[in-house]
């Protein structure tokens, strides 16, 4: 058995190759007779493939067609499957057509300029929004980091040099081998040189002058 005919344009290209005298699938469209759905249906009875539901829509999708609704005239003439005229189309008829074609060439201008403005890039403050956004954000990340770097106070140690006489290995004193004392242990004495192991675990050698206790 064979499939079906779906679809409207299926449909319509199957009556152009059946009645090419009256149907066609490009190309300027001829008025069809008042009536012609019924003979359609008859001549088709026997078809298959062919259901008077999907008949109906094709005829509607085809006469709604601007190029069929152009061929609306006053003065023409409908024809029938066989191409022989038929009814003289009258001016209303005529206006009818041209007014439902304006109006169908209208909604689909109209959905054009939707589609494309939907696809514009945005043009509005939204990116200059998100830039003050971020420009907030560096602000505020500048500020951690300020206050990270910022130094913390210590209390100030009052440190006096050690007296040779009470220096001995293992004492814990303060040795000054930068800008700030640090913590050490002596390790050795050599006379003024004095080797000190720092918290670090590191061992230096020092003067006595460098050596202080608090």
């Amino acid at each position: 058995m064979e499939t079906k005919r779906t679809s409207s344009k299926e449909l319509i290209a199957y009556l152009a190759e059946k009645f090419p005298a009256c149907f066609s699938v490009e190309g300027a469209a001829k008025p069809l007779k008042i009536g012609i759905f019924q003979e359609l249906a008859q001549k088709l009875a026997d078809d298959e493939t062919v259901s008077k539901t999907r008949l109906r829509q094709a005829l509607r999708h085809y006469t709604s067609s601007w190029r069929y609704l152009k061929s609306i005239k006053k003065g023409s003439f409908r024809i029938d499957l066989e191409g022989n005229n038929a009814e003289e189309i009258d001016q209303a008829q005529a206006d009818y057509a041209s007014k439902t074609l304006k109006e169908s060439q209208e909604k689909f201008g109209n959905k054009n300029r939707k589609d494309k403005e939907g696809k514009k890039p945005y043009k509005g403050n939204k990116p200059a929004a998100k830039e003050s956004a971020s420009e907030k954000h560096k602000a505020k990340f500048k500020a951690v980091k300020a206050s990270k770097r910022e130094p913390v106070k210590k209390e100030k140690v009052t440190l006096k040099p050690v007296e040779s006489a009470t220096i001995s290995v293992g004492k814990n004193v303060k040795v000054q081998l930068g800008n700030a004392p640090m913590d050490a242990t002596i390790t050795e004495i050599a006379g003024n040189d004095i080797s000190v192991q720092l918290g670090s675990g590191m061992v230096v050698k020092t003067q006595i002058q460098n050596i202080y206790s608090e």
